[in-house]
């Protein structure tokens, strides 16, 4: 599985490749400038080749882009859709230099506008990102928590994004926070499977290259966006276990969103290398205790 963490690239390229490799992580996802600003990250060509470099060298084989928390594809303020659109673009230029695999990316909230009209301004922002897109590149829409008028908090309006647009290089990222939060049980096999299984039908297993894994605070659908470590949150060991028990999702690129600093990067990383190495058979009926094995 490819497994990553989200790193700083403020103290430069080498430092967060060195640290995703110290993890054991052969993924990792960064901001290309500040997350909270509309500010286009300057391309550096040079620089990008050389992380690309960096990350083959130390056997990081997926590497994703977040897009700054600013971006709005579905704002009534053509200026802030302008601004959102630059950003989006500058972190699509960033990876076709950097050879960087996915760009991801939230839609943002059609504010008091109807959601009909939303969606279609949200597919038009989509198709202008799309158009010209590096090959090898994927931009994929987050999953939202489902708090007031946000885009793209249920499984069937990501699907009707993927079928409107119709592209090849757009896909979904599942953040297990946001989908528990939204309303989606994913705490037991019979939960993740009916899960999946609405997945497949709205989006299409395929159309989902990465998701982001984070446990949560919140209760079931409360709409509310909070992180928490794995297998110590509403999700638990038994939610993780029943989906890293699906070939499907082990074939993903997976990054954890999870709080704190270094030694809770170490906690959870090795969490979720112990479920999966726990796995037998094709619901991976654990070994004892996952708990046992970290």
């Amino acid at each position: 599985m490819y497994l990553g963490v989200h790193v700083r690239v403020s103290g430069g390229y080498a430092k967060a490749v060195d640290y995703a490799k110290s993890l054991g992580c052969n993924a990792v996802q960064i901001f290309s400038g500040n997350a909270r600003s509309y500010r286009v990250a300057k391309l550096d060509p040079p620089a990008l080749a050389a992380f690309a470099q960096m990350r083959g060298a130390a056997g990081i084989e997926r590497c994703v882009i977040h897009t700054a928390y600013l971006i709005n594809l579905g704002s009534e303020d053509p200026t802030i859709v302008s601004k959102s659109l630059g950003l989006l673009h500058g972190d699509l230029a960033v990876a076709a230099a950097g050879k960087i695999d996915y760009v991801n990316t939230h839609l943002g909230s059609y504010g008091t506008r109807n959601r009909t009209e939303g969606f279609t301004a949200i597919v038009a922002a989509l198709e202008d990102a799309l158009d010209g897109i590096a090959p090898g590149v994927t931009l994929v829409m987050e999953n939202s928590a489902g708090a007031g008028n946000l885009a793209g908090g249920t499984l069937e309006e990501l699907g009707r994004f993927i079928k409107a647009i119709d592209h090849p290089q757009l896909g979904v990222c599942l953040d297990t926070a946001h989908t528990w939060a939204a309303g989606y049980a994913i705490d037991t096999k019979a939960s993740v499977d009916l899960f999946l299984e609405e997945v497949d039908k709205q989006i299409g297993l395929a159309r989902v290259p990465m998701f982001h894994f984070n446990d949560t605070q919140v209760p079931l659908g409360a709409s509310r966006d909070r992180h928490y470590h794995i297998g110590e949150g509403f999700i638990g060991f038994d939610g993780f276990r029943a989906l890293l028990a699906y070939p499907q999702v082990r074939e993903k690129t997976v990054i954890l969103e999870t709080p704190g600093e270094e030694p809770d990067d170490i906690k959870n990383v090795q969490t979720i290398r112990a479920i999966e190495n726990a796995l037998r058979g094709p619901y991976g009926a654990p070994q004892d205790d996952v708990r046992s094995a970290l």
